[in-house]
């Protein structure tokens, strides 16, 4: 069962709220469901990131040799 959402207070452009609010009014969507998605979203893709970088880091301390020989 779905979590009730908590009501908070921020500030946003007045330019992507106009855009906001058309874009749920056109996909018949709440601006909750929409904000929600996009900041889950962003968090995901805000934590990969750092999680990818010390992956490759790894990767070229380990093979970095290799990997210079391969490139030329």
């Amino acid at each position: 069962m779905a979590q009730a959402a908590v009501k908070f207070s921020s500030k946003i452009d007045p330019k992507v709220l106009r855009e906001l609010r058309a874009f749920a009014k056109e996909s018949g969507r709440s601006m909750t469901a929409i904000l929600t998605e996009a900041v889950a979203q962003h968090l995901e893709r805000a934590r990969v990131r750092p999680a990818f970088r010390r992956s490759l880091d790894a990767v070229i301390d380990e093979h970095g040799e290799l990997l210079t020989r391969l490139s030329r």
